[in-house]
């Protein structure tokens, strides 16, 4: 309904110092075309892509998908009670538009890929771990879980661990519904069975660790927070 995830958008005001910090992380740049008149960079561990963008934003982060022929399906998603915030269409621009979802979070749809697909291989993660998914904290899980439904994801579990959470997901991202006051703002979380291990090598290397909520247990859990205000959660998972 809504495309493909490109990338987890976010404003960097100093996009080498983000994307050095990703890199020691072991995530990759790829990349990027002339979409953007402003300083833009790409990072990605084979199954995410963040984009590093100095411009500011409508919102940091946006979720950004591609949806090839935009102009035609805007009035199908309005249909659907979508709301489109903004359209910019035309022959002699890049076209985008954007909707909102309960809570808040903007989606933004994109004409075209602003970047090259990357040729890491599928095991190529991290020092991270597995990108699992986006998590979203919500006032109302059910009206936002009808909502992402209505954008074309299924839904896949309802789980108490890390924390209570409702899971959609579909070709290209997983999202995870939270209660607002789980987490501050949305996070990206990433989950090995070995995490642990990962974040004592992290901490060797002088990564310098955010405070967990505090129903996490810090011997399985850590919370990166990027130069740019980006939250990575790191959680053990089977």
């Amino acid at each position: 309904m809504i495309g493909r995830f490109l990338e987890f958008s976010v404003h960097a005001p100093d996009v080498l110092v983000s994307l050095e910090f990703y890199e020691q992380l072991g995530f990759s740049q790829a990349s990027t075309g002339e979409a953007w008149s402003y300083p833009y960079a790409v990072v990605t561990d084979g199954r995410l892509g963040i984009g590093l963008h100095q411009r500011e934003l409508q919102q940091s982060p946006l979720l950004s998908f591609v949806l090839p022929d935009l102009y035609a399906h805007l009035d199908a998603l309005e249909g659907l009670g979508m709301e489109i915030l903004d359209r910019r269409l035309g022959g002699d621009v890049f076209n985008e538009a954007t909707l909102a979802t309960p809570g808040g979070q903007l989606v933004r749809l994109l004409e075209a890929r602003t970047f090259s697909p990357s040729d890491r291989g599928p095991g190529e993660i991290s020092r991270l771990g597995w990108f699992e998914e986006f998590v979203l904290p919500v006032a109302d899980i059910k009206a936002a879980k009808r909502f992402w439904e209505r954008l074309g994801f299924v839904p896949a579990e309802e789980s108490e661990e890390p924390f209570p959470h409702i899971g959609l997901t579909s070709d290209s991202l997983n999202v995870a519904l939270v209660s607002e006051g789980t987490l501050a703002r949305p996070a990206l979380l990433f989950t090995d069975s070995g995490m642990s291990g990962r974040i004592q090598a992290l901490a060797d290397k002088g990564v310098e660790f955010a405070r967990l909520p505090s129903k996490l247990d810090p011997t399985a859990h850590a919370l990166l927070i990027a130069p740019e205000g980006t939250q990575l959660l790191l959680t053990t998972a089977e």
